[in-house]
């Protein structure tokens, strides 16, 4: 019991960090929007408003970028011993505390995060195929982001389950459909072979 009520303690601390640094930014509306878009953009059937709605898109990419770099940055300030992720399927309550050779920096995955998405990012000149390819990039890193977001709050299970829930995509498909250096840093990160 004691062990239950230390995990729902420390995962309530994680959530208003988490959520002090992401009131202030537009990410997850931004993230919505552009996920949607892809969508409505890669399903239109007029080649001029699949054109315009590309080009809304891209300034979406950028405001979340920018936004996704400020958070990345500003949650750099944040101590190191609150910001370690325990890298079991469960949380166990301190567990990243005890062995932290078992965790990662949850700083370091944000600084990954912004710089993937920003690499992820519509280009000028791009042909339509090009275009598709980058959204469903964008889109699993979105995705990945995410999934270590809700990591850092509840745990790789709880994470991976609400990926699966939301997105009806699971964390393994993710992590193959985000751009190769992307995968890499990210293994790298959490010492996955």
């Amino acid at each position: 019991m004691a062990l239950y009520f230390l995990k729902v303690h420390a995962q309530k601390q994680r959530i208003l960090l988490l959520a002090s640094f992401l009131g202030g930014t537009q990410i997850e509306k931004l993230m919505a929007t552009l996920m949607d878009g892809y969508l409505r953009a890669a399903g239109e059937a007029d080649p001029q408003r699949q054109e315009q709605v590309w080009g809304t898109l891209s300034g979406y990419e950028q405001q979340l970028c920018s936004q996704f770099q400020r958070l990345a940055d500003d949650f750099a300030q944040v101590p190191a011993e609150r910001t370690r992720v325990s890298t079991l399927p469960l949380a166990l309550p301190y567990f990243e505390t005890l062995v932290p050779s078992a965790s990662f920096d949850m700083r370091a995955a944000l600084q990954l995060h912004a710089k993937a998405l920003k690499a992820a990012c519509a280009q000028e000149g791009m042909t339509l195929a090009e275009r598709k390819a980058q959204a469903f990039c964008m889109t699993a890193e979105l995705m990945l982001m995410q999934h270590s977001c809700h990591w850092f709050c509840k745990s790789r299970t709880v994470a991976s389950v609400r990926l699966m829930a939301r997105h009806k995509t699971s964390y393994e498909q993710v992590l193959e459909a985000v751009a190769p250096q992307t995968r890499r840093a990210y293994k790298e990160l959490l010492k996955i072979a």
